[in-house]
């Protein structure tokens, strides 16, 4: 038996093959469409959901990933039969069918989703928040875009999957590809010919929007761009300052910790914990790994919550558990007057420089766009990177990622400074840069809460410095009682270990 070339080209010209082609495509891309938003909700649902919605949603992706294509699409064909309102929708195939890809691929859709969203790291959400972003700006402006890069290759997969799963739907009598086929074998016997024609226009499909796929991959990968330097019009001011040169005065209290205490399990990590930084000042934390510092600078702004006590900021209460943890009424709105700079930067990679600087001013419309560009750059500028406002974070060096961080927070003009050991990532050549960044605020008047090792630059800027152990605060001094503090105290015996022999200036010596 030959094969008939003449009959196989005459295919590619059949009528009832392409409308059907058209049919499996516009029915594919549907599906993925709407199982995207629904997998991406269910997704949500099982990470972030009450413990009955994770449970529900738990439920579904298991249930609907068991259950055969075949069975539930016969299944829901013949719906009407118990069911009579039904009749008119899912009587017609193409919507009988639509309706069981979606429930059927929404279960997959959503554990590729899940994995994307757990791709993104957790600073990501920690950056959002410190910015006063809520969670629906967090995941539309941060989340997705990175979570989406993460599991478009899997989602495209996905898609092709449907591609070749609505063959099944031919069972219900929908006019897709496989059935025309079938109907035209079935009169002529051309098995062999009329296959290799139907798998001819499935390729056609998958490939057509496999390109398109790779095209939106592409765009999503920031690593493939090139961030040109920016032209400036003026040369930035790269000022270093020192805090000793400027006259800061202090002013009320600002931020007031009463009593606050936190445990994980049982743990205690912080202890009735009692602080109050006033306007103007800049108070260092220091103490061994594990005291405690970290976790006391996060309770400030919510990144961390805690178990007991009361966290007040520019006079009204802030933070309080007294039975309950409560934020204030208006602690979105008002958290951008904290900013916030991460030991590991937690730039957000998809945005450019001014665009992270822009981020948190934008999402809280703290003026129009041409203003809030302009003061974006001035923050690049006056930490000396305004040339590099068109890169992407990873173009940058540690050093730079972290001046952008200072930048950013910046951006958002606000009351008090909190860094987190903001050079403890740092190769030891990039530390100068950031520290110079810091004095430059410093002289400038800024208050600010810093969590450092470095013991030299804690003395030579701080007016006061803290040290905690074991969750308890154990000193806290200002340069000048530092200075007469007894060289067998707790706080000198540690500086002078942390760096190594380095001695502590004397009261009126030089630092």
């Amino acid at each position: 038996m030959s094969f008939d070339w003449a009959y196989l080209l005459g295919l590619a010209g059949n009528k009832d093959f392409w409308n059907a082609s058209l049919l499996v495509a516009w029915l594919s891309v549907l599906t993925w469409a709407i199982g995207l938003g629904l997998g991406f909700l269910i997704a949500l649902a099982r990470m972030n959901g009450p413990a009955w919605l994770r449970q529900v949603a738990g439920a579904y992706v298991w249930l609907f990933r068991s259950l055969p294509l075949l069975v539930l699409l016969i299944f829901v064909y013949n719906l009407p039969q118990i069911f009579p309102s039904l009749r008119p929708v899912l009587s017609n195939p193409f919507w009988a069918g639509l309706l069981t890809l979606v429930v059927s691929e929404a279960a997959y859709l959503a554990e590729i989703h899940r994995g994307g969203l757990l791709a993104v790291d957790v600073g990501q959400h920690e950056a959002a928040r410190a910015l006063g972003i809520r969670a629906f700006g967090k995941y539309r402006h941060i989340v997705i875009p990175q979570s989406l890069r993460v599991a478009l290759p899997s989602l495209g997969n996905e898609f092709i999957t449907i591609v070749k799963l609505t063959s099944l739907v031919s069972v219900i009598s929908l006019a897709e590809i496989l059935l025309v086929g079938q109907r035209l074998y079935t009169r002529n016997f051309l098995v062999i010919e009329t296959l290799v024609a139907v798998s001819f226009y499935y390729v056609l499909i998958v490939t057509i929007f496999s390109r398109l796929l790779d095209v939106v991959e592409r765009r999503l990968d920031v690593t493939r761009r090139s961030g040109a330097e920016v032209a400036l019009t003026a040369t930035a001011s790269n000022a270093k300052a020192s805090p000793n040169d400027s006259q800061r005065s202090i002013g009320e209290p600002l931020i007031e910790l009463r009593a606050v205490g936190k445990s994980f399990g049982a743990k205690a990590v912080l202890k009735d914990i009692d602080l109050t930084v006033r306007a103007g000042e800049v108070v260092s934390i220091i103490g061994p790994s594990g005291s405690g510092k970290t976790t006391l600078i996060r309770t400030i702004n919510s990144l961390q919550d805690i178990d007991a006590g009361e966290i007040r900021f520019n006079g009204a209460p802030w933070i309080t558990n007294q039975g309950s943890y409560v934020l204030a009424d208006n602690f979105f709105d008002a958290v951008t007057g904290i900013g916030m700079v991460f030991q590991s930067f937690n730039l957000f990679p998809h945005l450019t420089i001014l665009r992270n600087v822009m981020l948190g001013p934008r999402y809280h419309r703290q003026g129009t766009d041409d203003q809030i560009r302009e003061t974006a750059m001035r923050n690049l500028e006056k930490v000396g990177l305004a040339v590099h406002a068109e890169k992407y974070p990873h173009q940058l060096s540690g050093g730079q990622k972290q001046r952008v961080a200072i930048a950013r927070a910046l951006a958002m003009q606000p009351k008090v400074m909190l860094f987190d050991e903001p050079t403890s990532a740092l190769d030891p050549e990039l530390v100068g840069e950031v520290l110079q960044t810091i004095e430059l605020l410093a002289a400038e008047g800024m208050t600010m809460i810093i969590v450092t090792h470095e013991m030299r630059f804690a003395t030579r800027i701080s007016d006061r410095i803290v040290m905690m152990e074991d969750g308890k605060v154990i000193a806290d001094r200002s340069k000048q009682e530092l200075a007469i503090e007894s060289d067998s105290s707790r706080i000198r015996a540690f500086m002078a270990h942390a760096e190594g022999d380095y001695c502590i200036p004397s009261a009126g010596s030089p630092v």
